[in-house]
């Protein structure tokens, strides 16, 4: 790890270099605390108070002699680093969804970058009522010509760039959609799993406002649980993932008669 952020980490403040590191973690998804201290040219117990309070603010996890920003059963991405991650992937499984979509549709996006995916080929599809909760979404379609866009309130959550909250799931309650398009972290014996409980309600109220409910994976989410169950996967009409998913993957969803696609990585 190159040293040349130097003496600029000590001379920037704790702010900043927090900043810095967020950063770096983000982008390379993990780091140890001896790299960051001679990156940055601090101590170590400055390092480890900087990750700390990068850990309270949900950015990264610690463990022992490091930190990362990568998923476990209990801390979800920030979506700076979902943004990043598994980009081929998530297009493949955008491109075979896109064919499930006609003009005239409403249709559901959740706060996943997978469903971003969608939203990011939505242009050929017109006319179109589009729903969603994921502030990255709104941001992309709002001058999008030929797409109402209807953007779901609640609380704002920073690490997941949506709204959330009672607010958000009773907007959500509110409508009646053609198809949701939904992802989830974890998918393990018939069953998708979220880290986060605030996360999940939201989730179960868009699956409950569709006609069709249609799962976003991409491989590395198979085989995996996370805290919250989401709910069996009969609540989806299709999962669609990518053509990493591994054949003992593949066999946990056929044993639950799940009806799921395989789309091939360009």
């Amino acid at each position: 790890m190159s040293s040349s952020g130097g003496t600029s980490g000590a001379q920037q403040g704790p702010a900043g270099r927090q900043a810095a590191m967020a950063e770096q973690v983000l982008a390379d998804g993990s780091a140890t605390a001896a790299e960051l201290a001679e990156r940055f040219g601090v101590s170590l117990m400055t390092i480890h108070r900087d990750l700390d309070e990068l850990e309270r603010q949900g950015i990264v996890r610690k463990f022992r002699g490091g930190v990362t920003a990568q998923p476990s059963g209990v801390f979800e991405s920030n979506v700076q680093y979902r943004l990043k991650t598994m980009r081929p992937q998530k297009a493949a499984v955008a491109e075979r969804a896109l064919k499930l979509i006609e003009p005239g549709m409403a249709i559901l996006l959740d706060d996943s970058t997978s469903a971003l995916e969608i939203a990011r080929r939505l242009g050929e599809i017109t006319p179109l009522t589009v729903v969603t909760n994921f502030l990255e979404a709104i941001n992309l379609l709002s001058d999008r010509r030929g797409i109402h866009l209807m953007a779901l309130g609640g609380d704002y959550d920073p690490l997941h760039s949506s709204f959330l909250g009672v607010s958000c799931v009773e907007a959500v309650q509110s409508l009646r959609v053609d198809v949701c398009f939904a992802s989830t972290s974890a998918v393990f014996g018939g069953y998708a799993y979220h880290q986060e409980q605030h996360i999940v309600s939201v989730k179960r109220a868009m699956l409950d406002s569709a006609a069709r409910n249609i799962l976003l994976l991409d491989h590395t989410k198979l085989g995996r649980v996370a805290l919250h169950r989401v709910g069996p996967l009969s609540r989806f009409d299709l999962v669609l993932v990518d053509d990493g998913a591994s054949a003992e993957a593949l066999r946990d969803l056929d044993e639950h008669k799940v009806p799921y696609e395989v789309c091939a990585a360009g």
